[in-house]
């Protein structure tokens, strides 16, 4: 149980950033105040802070309850910082900075708390610490994916709901949503995915397959469109759907400056001395409990990839490793054993190891973004070779 001044600063503080470091709380006066007044009507309420976790969720997900999401938001401040934190000190080159990844993963809160179920999780901080990540990662790809996807790609994988909304939130009337509807609906019946590469380099359309979208358009136009309409051109129907993909990019990926979080409506603040979230605490301690669960995982995925990598090599190669790895015999030894070449040994075991480097360089790039550099090549040359001998001391 904690003091209930606790608990109120607990759901009415916000973090605040200056120059990409934490650098104060800052206590809404607006949710202090209606915490405060909610404890003073029911004076039986619980300190738990779990408690009120739990009972503002059930507020904002049954009652949409805007102040029960900015009591949760405020609640999950130091899960979203050290997520943020952990997310920029893992990327070399970042195109984002911490106050970014902070502000992006702000801005997925309803998403993260739509997926939280409290019979099968009792403690929404500790679902929360694995779920905000999870999210951020999320985001980040479906960043990336946009950001090479091109406008005919997007178009074809966006749904109706998104499109609309997209279009809806750019402010445009709804006769022209309607023609524009109608322009995305012919085109996605038309212009089929037959590319290998998958939708990412969906090239543009070609002039055959437009005028099929515009003969499309001005036959359904007088039964889908309730007010009148006159024929449209092909220019027009691109010129709408190009401009439709620039709405729907914005609506779906948002650029960050746009999710600074609005703390309240009356935006009165004030600044709270709480403990700095670069000491000690109990959420510090699960967060080094992670990193030892991720770097427990990372080393299983590196097992499975090398494994993979060691059976593709061909059966001799694979044979003068276990001969070399695990019985210790020298290079001449290997030649005398299996008869062939000294050349031919040294050979294999150099491809070998070259091979099952420049595996795992892959793998670590993909895994974690990271440039190749000597000294990286030279760890994971000597991490490989550790590797090497402890796999073979197991007898594979």
């Amino acid at each position: 149980m904690r003091p209930r001044q606790e608990i109120t600063e607990m759901f009415s503080t916000f973090v605040q950033l200056e120059s990409d470091k934490f650098s104060k709380w800052l206590i809404d006066v607006k949710l202090r105040r209606n915490i405060q007044n909610c404890i003073k009507s029911s004076p039986e309420f619980s300190n738990s802070e779990n408690f009120w976790a739990v009972y503002w969720y059930k507020h904002w997900l049954e009652q949409s309850d805007d102040l029960a999401r900015m009591h949760l938001s405020a609640y999950l401040q130091e899960p979203i910082y050290w997520t943020a934190k952990k997310t920029i000190a893992k990327f070399a080159n970042n195109q984002y900075s911490l106050a970014d990844y902070f502000q992006i993963a702000n801005s997925e809160i309803e998403t993260i708390l739509k997926h939280f179920n409290p019979e099968k999780c009792s403690s929404l901080k500790a679902y929360a610490t694995m779920a905000i990540p999870s999210r951020l990662k999320d985001v980040l790809r479906q960043r990336k994916e946009a950001d090479i996807c091109t406008n005919w790609a997007l178009l074809r994988k966006v749904s109706k709901k998104q499109f609309l909304e997209a279009l809806d939130k750019a402010g445009l009337s709804s006769t022209v949503i309607a023609q524009y509807r109608l322009a995305w609906t012919c085109f996605k019946e038309l212009y089929v995915q037959n590319q290998p590469g998958g939708t990412k380099a969906l090239p543009s359309p070609e002039r055959q397959l437009w005028e099929a979208v515009v003969n499309l358009y001005n036959r359904e136009r007088q039964s889908q469109l309730t007010q009148p309409s006159p024929q449209c051109t092909r220019e027009k129907i691109e010129q709408w759907l190009t401009q439709a993909a620039i709405y729907v990019r914005a609506y779906l990926y948002p650029p960050v400056s746009s999710l600074n979080l609005v703390i309240s409506e009356d935006n009165a603040t004030t600044t709270l001395d709480l403990p700095d979230l670069s000491s000690d605490s109990l959420i510090a301690e699960m967060i080094a409990e992670e990193d030892a669960q991720d770097q427990q995982n990372q080393q299983s995925q590196i097992q499975a990839v090398l494994l993979k990598a060691l059976q593709k090599l061909e059966v001799k190669t694979q044979e003068i490793l276990k001969l070399y790895y695990q019985q210790g015999l020298t290079q001449p030894e290997i030649v005398q054993r299996l008869q062939i070449s000294q050349p031919t040994v040294s050979r294999r075991l150099i491809k070998a190891r070259e091979t099952l480097l420049a595996t795992l360089l892959e793998w670590s790039q993909e895994a974690f973004n990271i440039s190749v550099t000597s000294n990286l090549v030279k760890d994971m040359s000597a991490a490989l070779e550790e590797w090497l001998e402890i796999q073979y001391g197991k007898s594979i």
